[in-house]
This record gives C-alpha cells, sequence and structure tokens, in this order.
C-alpha cells in the first residue's frame, strides 16, 4: 500500500500568464504556494485483476481503457499499471471548484503513488511535467502549468515561463520572519459556491490575444511580488494582490460578479488591504490580505463565510505510506 499527501495551493500573482498560448511567446511569471491542505491518494494492490477506482463513486473495472476517473486512466497508462490496483481520494476539501489547485494535485498524486507502487522514484520535475502532459495535451483541458508544478515541489516558489517551453522553477528566498508574517496576514475565506472552471478557462483562453498587455501587466505584478516577499516587505503585498485582482477580471467574463464584488467590498472596508478570488474565479475561496489587528474585524464582516484557517506547506506531493510487497 502507498499513500501519498500532495498540498493545494494559493496563488499570489501572475495567475493566467502559465497559459502556453502566452508565455511560449512572451514569458510569463507565478509566485504561488502550497498550503497544509492536501489531497491524498491510496494505491493498494489487489489479490484478483481488476482495477478498483474510488472518488465520487466507486469504480470496478477489468482494463485501464474502461476508468471513468481520466486522471487516473491516464496516469495508469503513463506509469504502466494494467491491473490489480484500487486507487482512493480524500481531500482536506471540497474536490472541484475550490480555485485551489485540487485536480492537478490529484494527477500529481496519483502519479507519485503509481510511480513508488511500481517501484521508481519520480522528481518532482518529472511528476509536474507529466501532470501537465496528462492534463494538457492528452486530455485538452484549457489550463496553464502553474497549479502542477506547486504540487510537486511545494514551498514558496516563483515559476518563469518561456519564451519557449521551458518552466524555471525557483524558492523565493526569506527571512522566517517575513514567512511568518505572510501566514499570519493571509486569511481564506470559503464563498459557499463551487464551479467549475473550464467554461471560464476556455474564455480566458480564447481571449489571451486580446489580452496580452494585460498579462504582461500580470507577470510584472508577480516579480513584483517576488521581490516584496524576499526583502521581507509582507505589508506592501496587500497592493499588488489587489492589482492583481483588478487585472484578472479583466481576463473573462464570470471571474467575479456582484455578490463576489460586495464580500470583497466589505472585507476592504474591514480592514484587509488586498485580496483575490483563487484560482479561475466564479467562486471557491477568496484570499485576503489582513493586518493582525485587522483580522478579527474581518471575521465579523464576512461571519456568513467559513473561513479555512491555514498555513504555508514547505513541502510538495510526498509518500506517507509505503508498505511494499515482499
Amino acid at each position: 500500500m502507498i499513500i501519498t499527501q500532495t498540498p493545494l495551493r494559493i496563488s499570489l500573482a501572475g495567475g493566467g500568464t502559465d497559459f502556453a498560448d502566452f508565455y511560449e511567446k512572451n514569458g510569463g511569471c507565478v509566485v504561488s504556494t502550497a498550503i497544509d491542505k492536501y489531497v491524498y491518494c491510496i494505491a493498494k494492490e489487489r489479490f484478483d485483476d481488476k482495477i478498483y477506482v474510488n472518488w465520487t463513486k466507486k469504480e470496478i473495472v477489468e482494463s485501464v481503457d474502461q476508468v471513468e476517473h481520466e486522471l487516473v486512466r491516464e496516469a495508469l497508462r503513463k506509469v504502466g499499471v494494467t491491473k490489480g490496483i484500487e486507487i482512493s481520494f480524500l481531500s482536506d476539501i471540497p474536490a472541484e471548484g475550490s480555485g485551489l489547485g485540487s485536480s492537478s494535485s490529484v494527477t500529481v498524486g496519483v502519479l507519485n503513488a503509481l510511480y513508488h507502487y511500481v517501484g521508481a522514484i519520480p522528481t518532482p520535475e518529472r511528476l509536474a511535467r507529466e501532470a501537465c502532459d496528462i492534463e494538457i495535451r492528452i486530455l485538452g483541458k484549457p489550463i496553464g502549468v502553474q497549479d502542477q508544478y506547486i504540487a510537486a515541489y511545494g514551498g514558496l516558489r516563483c515559476f518563469e515561463f518561456g519564451p519557449g517551453p521551458a518552466v524555471t522553477v525557483s524558492s523565493v528566498e526569506t527571512t522566517r520572519t517575513a514567512l511568518e508574517d505572510l501566514d499570519n496576514m493571509l486569511m481564506l475565506f470559503y464563498t459557499g459556491k463551487t464551479r467549475q472552471a473550464s467554461s471560464i478557462l476556455s474564455q480566458q483562453k480564447s481571449n489571451i490575444g486580446e489580452k496580452i498587455e494585460v498579462l504582461k501587466q500580470m507577470t510584472r505584478q508577480a516579480h513584483q511580488v517576488r521581490r516584496l516577499v524576499e526583502v521581507a516587505d509582507i505589508d506592501g503585498l496587500g497592493a499588488i494582490l489587489h492589482q492583481g485582482w483588478e487585472a484578472k477580471r479583466k481576463l473573462a467574463q464570470g471571474v467575479s460578479s456582484s455578490e463576489l464584488d460586495e464580500i470583497y467590498e466589505r472585507a476592504i472596508k474591514a480592514g484587509a488591504i488586498g485580496g483575490k478570488i483563487s484560482g479561475a474565479g466564479g467562486g471557491g475561496f477568496f484570499l485576503l490580505c489582513v493586518p493582525s489587528d485587522k483580522r478579527q474585524s474581518v471575521r465579523q464582516a464576512l461571519a456568513n463565510l467559513r473561513e479555512m484557517p491555514f498555513r504555508l506547506e514547505r513541502g510538495g506531493s510526498r509518500i506517507v505510506l509505503n508498505l511494499q510487497r515482499y
């Protein structure tokens, strides 16, 4: 039996610049961090030759081609596991529509579990690259590449994309005090709405040609966020989050709504200094930057929403249990 623990993420700046249609020509940049909320994947050998997959439904099939869960099916194909396995998932948050990168955490987590199941030890780069291949090339999802990379690598990272196909991964180096300040200033509130991101992302992808300047601005914001964190100017982060939210709303219809705008306005009036909807938009979690002395007033202003306390996570996808066959 193999169990993997793969973190979810929050993106601080640059989301949207990780679409290949943009960054291969213009270059892109995202700063994001893993958080201590996880997707768990359990892979267990079975006595029979069937394939079991337990998610929102239970699948029992004879072959990989019959697996309905497309991320699992393609991961099985990529690793070469063809029979006699049971795969199950657990998650700390709603499985879809959270805006915290859960789908890519599933893909990275199941790949990691399957590789260890067959006795291989994949690098974070391999997990990220193959998860991108599964989701974008094979399944044709209208998504970027940041979620797969942060799930695999973990930590507080800067991802620079292109020009061309290359992805450069680097840690955002700062002081322990700055990391503690970042931990203490960021808050997540669940809007109560999950949504299928694909419609917003499809529109965003098709709009890239018209939004080049907005995306270049978001690339610059990501570099600026990195510099702020590296010099421990965490107080300056809120303004950049706000600018990023204003830019993101221009990428596609449905990123925000009157209801989401009203939530954000309440938070700002209560003392938040910036924020954004996490992920594609339209629902999921609101990320807010709040000085410590304003946290309670923001909680009161958003009392109708559920807060999700979290901490930054330094690790990426990891093995938490490995009971190999003998």
